[in-house]
């Protein structure tokens, strides 16, 4: 039985989030929070490999105590176990700093074979969690997954089938392995009633600071991230683009010169 672990993470909805022209920082009040749609996709993929091969799909994620939500979201999807490590102490942490507290919870966890993750989060969009968790589990790194081929647990190999630049290539790597999935072939999978209801009671294990063994305060949250970010810029908006319409082809091109002579 395969012991899955997925990371996910609750982010602000992006298309509703707007930044402060003064500070530079992200306006969150009234902004409501979601499930990282790339990690949905994450999660789909674990509970598909527990559906084929049996195991336990456990959800981890750092953050406030409102990321319950998405805890339970991921429960009602097919997750068996739900994880929130969650302290003012964490706050303002790099990627850095939360793989380092994510490791230090997943260790009381028991041993993990398969370590899901979305390619990156709507907010930080930094794609670095999943190569620096995969480090600190000691864990082969499959990124841009399309299909989870097969999992021998008796050679400890997985085989997938994943997308490069030039193609799509089939490869196999030892267990314990990180898997970053496109989104393709893992569509999330909307809860049943009966699961939804259930998520809905279920308990959510909790840890923070101080019950997770031998953490180092100097790796958490502020002081254990050397990246900071003093200011968020808004992307400048350019003119809108118009089309030309003359009449026809030949008018078109003659009013597009114009243009471009006006332009030179």
């Amino acid at each position: 039985m395969l012991n899955i672990l997925c990371c996910v993470k609750q982010v602000p909805d992006v298309n509703l989030v707007k930044i402060d022209p003064e500070t530079g920082s992200l306006i969150r009040q009234g902004v409501p929070a979601i499930l990282n749609p790339l990690d949905a996709n994450a999660l789909e993929a674990a509970v598909m490999t527990k559906e084929r091969y049996g195991g336990k799909v456990t959800c981890i994620t750092m953050g406030p105590d409102m990321a319950e939500e998405a805890l339970r979201e991921c429960l009602a999807a097919g997750a068996e176990q739900a994880v929130l490590l969650s302290d003012r102490a964490f706050a303002n942490a790099d990627t850095l700093a939360t793989s380092y507290v994510i490791i230090s919870a997943a260790k009381e966890l028991g041993k993990f074979d398969l370590i899901f993750c979305g390619k990156e989060s709507l907010d930080g969009a930094t794609g670095q969690m999943a190569s620096q968790l995969a480090e600190r589990f000691d864990a082969s790194l499959l990124s841009g997954v399309l299909t989870l081929c097969e999992v021998d647990e008796s050679k400890k190999l997985v085989t997938v089938e994943r997308e490069l630049e030039n193609g799509i290539e089939k490869t196999e790597a030892r267990l314990p392995a990180l898997i970053t999935v496109e989104k393709t072939n893992f569509h999330p999978r909307i809860p049943n009633l009966k699961n939804w209801k259930a998520s809905r009671t279920a308990e959510i294990l909790r840890f923070n600071s101080k019950t997770i063994p031998d953490l180092d305060p100097a790796q958490i949250g502020d002081p254990g991230s050397p990246t900071k970010v003093p200011r968020t810029y808004p992307p400048e908006v350019g003119e809108s683009g118009f089309i030309l319409q003359e009449g026809s082809p030949e008018k078109d091109v003659d009013k597009l010169f114009a243009l471009l002579e006006g332009i030179v």
